[in-house]
């Protein structure tokens, strides 16, 4: 188990501005980590990656936004009040908190070595609030711990209001919280995280077949980011493992330096939540079935993938450590698909034209690509700082520049360099994208 690893992440996520703990100033608050300059448009091009992936690259699946606070009753039928819970056990000794389900309580506490243990007892993970000026037990909401009730609750909305007919999808992105008892590894496991749901709806004698296809698409799409496909595995969960409304579930799971954990969660949910929020709400979310001619009830397969998760694979796959010349040189080698920016920019001296002809070239590569600017310092260490930015290409411009306007484009990955013509860039950048 390569924990230094996760350590070495988290120093360069850091130094190159991909990730700053949250409220640092003050000490911080753990496991609340910021996005900075890198990682918001790392983060953002994995979103738009699933959301053309899901969405609109499909006919069959549409998407919504919906509000983190709810009614409370959506969460009392959802089941979330009465079965949203963590077994939590207290070590007497040095008030350490566990999950009882995590750790082995016939051995002592990690933290102090006293094995004196409390009971296990049921903690709900949903984080309470107040509605309005006054706190009582009639204002109470809760931060929603999962994007998917917002799309239950509008299913007759969405339906209608977009003429789809099953099977057909609604999808969301959101943020989600859980209060959970323990946090930790970077940001594999948070209070406050983004989610990337679908729930499709479908006939309820075809949920096994969407299951299988879901399933399918899910791995394929972790593997069209660049994540190695020996390290991606689909895993089917015991019957012990099953949520309350699920009877099939399978987890996209990924080898990280801490073991095989989970990345999306693949599941048949069944019937189970428009039936309890018909029940609940007196109000009916079904469809109309043209060919029965009969108000149904349809099944639900739910793909449930971590926003946060997903950035950290990227991160945890594409790093790398190499001797280039006697030297160590630390790389991230991202997809361009996902990589922040996708080509910096360098005039070899700050002088004679270069920074102009550079900073002019920038602003071409921006008409399509992400591109930065960088002229500090030597230029094979303005190399190593886009290496460990994971930036997929470099262009250099130099005294042959300025004189036949040509420049070197430099491969990430390889450390080749080729000559090719300056107002070639951009086609010379769609061709290598493209492979």
């Amino acid at each position: 188990m390569d924990i230094k690893k996760i350590e070495k992440i988290v120093s360069l996520c850091k130094r190159r501005g991909f990730i700053f703990q949250s409220s640092e100033i003050y000490g911080g608050l753990a496991s609340t980590w910021d996005y900075g300059p890198l990682g918001v448009e790392m983060k953002r091009k994995i979103k738009n990656d699933w959301w053309h992936n899901i969405v609109t690259s499909r006919d069959n699946v549409v998407g919504m936004d919906a509000a983190i606070l709810m009614h409370p009753k959506t969460w009392e039928a959802s089941g979330h009040v009465e079965n949203f819970h963590d077994p939590l056990v207290d070590c007497k000794h040095c008030k350490t908190r566990y999950r009882a389900d995590h750790i082995d309580l016939d051995k002592p506490c990690e933290r102090c070595g006293v094995k004196d243990w409390t009971e296990p007892r049921q903690f709900n993970l949903m984080f309470k609030t107040a509605i309005g000026p006054v706190e009582d037990s009639e204002d109470i909401a809760y931060l929603r711990p999962e994007t998917a009730q917002g799309i239950f609750v509008n299913f007759s909305n969405v339906q209608a209001t977009s003429r789809q007919k099953l099977p057909f999808g609604i999808a969301q992105i959101g943020k989600a919280f859980r209060n959970e008892i323990t946090t930790g590894n970077f940001l594999f496991r948070t209070r406050e995280f983004e989610q990337m749901e679908l729930e499709f709806f479908v006939y309820p004698e075809e949920t096994k077949k969407w299951l299988e296809y879901w399933c399918n698409e899910r791995v394929e799409w972790f593997k069209q980011l660049g994540i190695t496909a020996e390290k991606l595995r689909l895993r089917p969960h015991g019957e012990d493992e099953l949520a309350h409304y699920s009877s099939a579930c399978y987890d996209v799971e990924y080898e990280f330096p801490f073991g095989w954990s989970e990345l999306e969660g693949i599941a048949d949910r069944g019937t189970f939540d428009l039936d309890q929020h018909n029940r609940t709400s007196g109000k009916k979310q079904t469809y109309f079935d043209p060919v029965s001619n009969q108000h149904i009830v349809p099944a639900v397969v739910e793909a449930s993938a971590g926003v946060d998760r997903a950035f950290l694979t990227c991160l945890v796959d594409a790093y790398h450590e190499e001797e280039v010349r006697g030297e160590k040189r630390v790389v991230l080698k991202l997809s361009p698909k996902v990589a922040p920016i996708t080509c910096a920019v360098f005039p070899l001296v700050n002088k004679a034209g270069q920074p102009e002809k550079a900073l002019k070239i920038v602003k071409d590569i921006r008409k399509e690509f992400g591109a930065f600017y960088d002229a500090g310092g030597s230029i094979g260490r303005r190399y190593r700082r886009q290496d460990e930015a994971g930036t997929p290409f470099g262009v250099t411009v130099d005294h042959q520049t300025m004189e036949d306007d040509t420049v070197t484009l430099r491969d990430r990955d390889t450390m080749e360099q080729v000559r090719i013509p300056a107002d070639g860039i951009r086609q010379a950048l769609r061709e290598r994208l493209s492979k």
